[in-house]
């Protein structure tokens, strides 16, 4: 007999959640998107950094899309998307970290910064603007150039992941 009333509550539960509107929409990144949000656009991202990778504007720009058409259930437009996304970069540089017993360089990092502004077109209460940051370390034995691809991808990926999550995840 209580193996019935624990069911009959199980199923009366499910039924009861079954029929109670969703308004936000939870994908497996863990991104909370409300209902009423369907697109989004991504401006290009100007380099206004005083040292310029001339692919970076570009890469962060299709990185952020893919990183939101990837990981959530939104649609691209070119303007105007429910969220809007445009930014800057705003530094690009390379700084000693780990010194040798010789006082010279081990370790070099390469940092970005972007500031980003999200525009909510449907609920402009949820519009921010902030500066993300990303940096990888390599031997300083390296040229830059040499190196400096696969960096800026790894880096981009960690920014557009917090981009990402600032957004849509409601930490």
């Amino acid at each position: 007999m209580t193996f019935r009333r624990v069911r009959s509550a199980a199923l009366a539960f499910l039924a009861a959640i079954a029929a109670t509107a969703c308004t936000v929409s939870i994908t497996m990144s863990g991104a909370s998107i409300p209902e009423n949000l369907n697109t989004f656009s991504v401006q290009y991202i100007n380099n206004r950094a005083p040292l310029v990778n001339p692919e970076l504007s570009s890469t962060l720009t299709e990185g952020l899309k893919d990183r939101i058409q990837n990981e959530s259930r939104l649609g691209l437009v070119n303007e105007g998307g429910d969220v809007d996304f445009s930014g800057d970069i705003t530094s690009y540089t390379t700084q000693p970290m780990a010194l040798k017993a010789d006082a010279v360089s081990a370790q070099t990092r390469l940092t970005v910064s972007v500031k980003i502004r999200c525009r909510n077109a449907k609920d402009p209460q949820k519009d921010w603007e902030q500066t993300f940051s990303a940096y990888q370390d390599y031997d300083s034995e390296n040229n830059l150039a040499d190196v400096e691809s696969e960096l800026v991808e790894l880096i981009v990926e960690e920014l557009t992941e917090n981009i990402f999550n600032k957004a849509f995840a409601d930490w």
